[in-house]
């Protein structure tokens, strides 16, 4: 299945229905009145979360998306039918821009959650509607509102709680083998990811998602190789897995992705990271020690000497990720029990 994180789609709402001009004709009644029926409400275009999806492909064949017009009212008093809902099923992680592709209108962040994107119109009144003392044989029936249109942006980021980011060929595809079951494309010959990849990886009995996105060059967020719009995908996530191939120049590795990462923003330069040295395999033990301290001035941090191909150093890793995760969760959690305090609130918007 092909990879999509971007679509333009047309929406448009069901315009209402008709309202009806009819009189009441039987036999033996001579004065029947006014019977014309309302129309009908046009179909609302609402978008929904799927658990099972994790790609905007379906779009890219399907970009111009109606719901059903309301049904014309009839003689008799009769309301006509409603139109039926134009539901569209998107990934979790989907945002709804406008065309401007700038202003938000939804973030669906959960499995089942969904928002009208559009509202129907309402359906016209009937002749009966506009019966009074004197007007008692009203001529006059409404037709139905239009509904709403739009153009709309779709833009998937991936829901993950760890952001793998790198240079091309630092092995973040074979450490993501290494580190869960996914079975990203990986080879004995340099090329880059890409599209995105995502693996369910394990620690102290905790599962968590890991997010490999296409390498980073320098010069990414001026539109150099694939760019840096791939970084979206790893907004969402609680911190940010920086792996840097050992047997390169590790000081400036460092340095050109998180020039690249300040440089793109949006909250991802703010995430708490980790730094790994990777193929420590292919080094001497006393080279992975002195290139592993090289990088660990460049960072300020402590750096994880790992090996995709080998596992080694794999577990210790994921253990570490998994405490700034399960701090996350809980900063979530609390944040979410927390009562509301509307004047607290209304000093924010202050």
């Amino acid at each position: 299945m092909k990879f999509l994180d971007e679509a333009k789609i047309y929406t448009k709402a069901g315009d209402g229905g008709n309202g009806c001009m009819s009189f009441r004709r039987e036999k033996y009644i001579e004065f029947g009145g006014p019977d014309g029926g309302d129309g009908g409400r046009g179909g609302d275009v609402v978008v929904v979360a799927k658990g099972g999806l994790n790609t905007l492909i379906d779009f890219r064949y399907h970009q111009h998306i109606k719901a059903e017009r309301g049904h014309h009212g009839s003689g008799k008093n009769q309301t006509g039918a409603n139109g039926k809902d134009a539901v569209i099923a998107v990934p979790v992680g989907t945002q709804l821009l406008a065309d401007d592709k700038e202003t938000l209108l939804a973030d669906l962040q959960a499995d089942g959650e969904h928002v009208v994107l559009c509202r129907g119109g309402d359906g016209g009144f009937g002749n009966v509607r506009y019966k009074s003392s004197v007007n008692q044989a009203p001529r006059r029936a409404d037709d139905g509102w239009p509904g709403e249109e739009r153009w709309v942006w779709l833009r998937l980021k991936l829901i993950a709680d760890v952001g793998l980011v790198g240079l091309p060929n630092a092995g973040k595809s074979t450490f993501l083998a290494a580190a869960s079951r996914a079975r990203p494309k990986v080879a004995d010959y340099p090329f880059t990811t890409l599209q995105p990849n995502l693996g369910v990886a394990e620690a102290h009995g905790e599962r968590f998602v890991i997010a490999d996105v296409p390498g980073l060059i320098e010069g990414a967020s001026e539109g150099r190789g694939l760019g840096d719009r791939f970084l979206g995908h790893v907004e969402r996530c609680s911190v940010l897995l920086h792996l840097v191939d050992g047997t390169e120049d590790t000081e400036a590795a460092y340095a050109k992705i998180r020039q690249e990462i300040d440089a793109y923003g949006h909250g991802l330069d703010e995430k708490p990271e980790v730094v790994a040295l990777n193929k420590v395999d292919a080094l001497p033990d006393d080279l992975a020690e002195e290139q592993a301290q090289l990088l660990a001035k460049a960072s300020g941090r402590r750096v994880h000497k790992v090996s995709g191909i080998a596992g080694t150093g794999v577990a210790d890793l994921l253990a570490e990720l998994r405490g700034y995760i399960q701090r996350d969760r809980e900063a979530a959690q609390e944040a979410a029990a927390a009562p509301f305090d509307p004047l607290a609130a209304d000093r924010e918007g202050r």
